[in-house]
């Protein structure tokens, strides 16, 4: 991945130096449950440890040895045993390459998410502070975008909070489910070595075993994870371009944080941009990018291959990293998003009325009105508004064939804002739980 969508913490998790050190945890931890087992002397077990628990694992030298045997295992051990010396020949007993690599990577595909549902809550924190300032802040709400009926403000946050909750859901289950071991040998029948050595690996890496491995962990597990990673990308670029859409310069009703000393464009000084946002858009493609691969390693041939492997060393690091860096933008945008109320007041009356429509409709209907009939008589003044002829309200008063069965008064009533929020206070409590709804 490249350092410009990048954050140490995450990226440090695939980097050489992590991955050799939890290679030889794997290699050391199997070690000792070899001697518990008796199957390796207690010295040799206690020797890899004392030289390796603190050793600088020299990637040069692991990368010129693998250019000679053409095995990355193989010159991981030789350089391993560079280190350790004699008592490296009871390392890796019984043991295939997989073990080492599946179990490798399930580690980080976990230490991975941990930092990803951190990213969630920050979002989630973000979205929350947001939705209960702008609770009561009224927007229109567009279907089709076109103005539909009003909400608020805050009702639109709320959704997003609902959903990346659903997503903090998924990723648990995700990462439960990736969280497995296999130390079970070749064609995962742990002929040469003993499934109490695999018990002893899992409980030292907080993972469980993986009921039969065939030699590799299962790739629907990887599959699933992955798919996880690309529904919450999608989630991400549904907020991007809502925040996007909103920013048009006709519309203006919130915008991006644009910070003193910025600038939007190397041709026109006045630009003030959506640039963060449609970078989260643009990640948010790279990440499902990796799904349908991830989805294509399920189907190995018998026992394994090694067609997953070259995808495996892209899309670990990469989605994982992209995701990453997307959210924490993401949480950034929305705790300094600008909001303009008024803004948002006055495109909600630049359609005279015609947010009131449906509310009329059911009225005509409650009169004794056939609903098409209502329908119509709704429609063509709604449609002598939409052209700029008058607002509706008035239109329907001067309507005979409306008046009949509603009077002014009572069309007056219809057009109370406050009608379409009676209701804020219950999706809030759906939410964000009772009380604990007030800005």
């Amino acid at each position: 991945m490249i350092p410009r969508y990048s954050r140490p913490e995450m990226t440090a998790i695939w980097s050489p130096e992590e991955k050799f050190r939890i290679w030889f945890e794997i290699e050391a931890h199997a070690t000792d449950a070899l001697a518990k087992l008796g199957v390796v002397p207690k010295e040799a077990a206690a020797k890899v440890w004392e030289k390796g628990r603190n050793a600088k694992f020299d990637i040069a030298r692991i990368d010129e040895i693998e250019r000679e045997v053409k095995h990355d295992v193989i010159a991981f051990l030789t350089h391993l045993s560079e280190i350790v010396g004699p008592e490296a020949r009871f390392v890796h007993q019984g043991m295939t390459s997989s073990d080492v690599l599946d179990t490798t990577l399930s580690v980080q595909l976990k230490r991975a998410a941990d930092i990803l549902l951190a990213d969630i809550d920050t979002l989630l924190a973000a979205l929350k502070k947001r939705a209960l300032e702008h609770k009561h802040t009224v927007t229109i709400g567009r279907s089709h975008g076109i103005h539909a009926e009003p909400t608020t403000f805050g009702i639109k946050l709320a959704t997003f909070y609902a959903e990346f909750e659903r997503a903090k859901a998924r990723l648990v289950a995700a990462r439960e489910e990736i969280s497995v071991c296999a130390i079970s040998g070749a064609v995962g029948t742990f002929a040469n070595i003993d499934p109490r050595v695999e018990a002893h690996v899992a409980a030292k890496l907080g993972l469980r075993t993986e009921a039969v491995s065939t030699q590799v962990i299962p790739r629907d597990r990887h599959a699933a994870y992955f798919a996880t990673l690309g529904v919450i990308a999608s989630s991400l670029e549904r907020l991007a371009i809502e925040i996007r859409h909103l920013q048009r310069t006709e519309v203006l009703e919130a915008e991006e944080y644009f910070s003193p000393g910025q600038k939007g464009s190397s041709a026109m000084p006045h630009k003030r941009n959506p640039v963060l946002t449609e970078n989260v858009t643009g990640l948010a493609r790279m990440v499902r990018g990796y799904v349908v691969p991830a989805l294509e390693n399920v189907a190995l041939w018998h026992e394994r291959d090694i067609s997953h492997s070259s995808v495996e060393r892209y899309i670990g690091p990469d989605a994982t990293i992209t995701l990453d860096f997307a959210l924490v933008r993401m949480a950034g945008v929305v705790e300094k998003l600008v909001v303009y109320p008024e803004r948002m007041k006055e495109n909600l009356e630049r359609t005279r009325g015609l947010v009131h429509s449906q509310r009329v409709m059911l009225a005509l209907t409650q009169a004794g009105v056939g609903r098409e009939e209502a329908y119509a008589l709704v429609q063509k003044n709604a449609m002598r508004a939409w052209n700029g002829e008058g607002d509706l309200l008035s239109l329907l008063k001067a309507d005979a064939e409306v008046t009949r069965a509603l009077p002014a008064a009572l069309l007056e009533q219809l057009f109370d804002l406050d009608y379409h929020l009676k209701h804020v206070d219950t999706i809030f409590a759906r939410v964000f739980g009772e009380g604990d709804t007030t800005p």
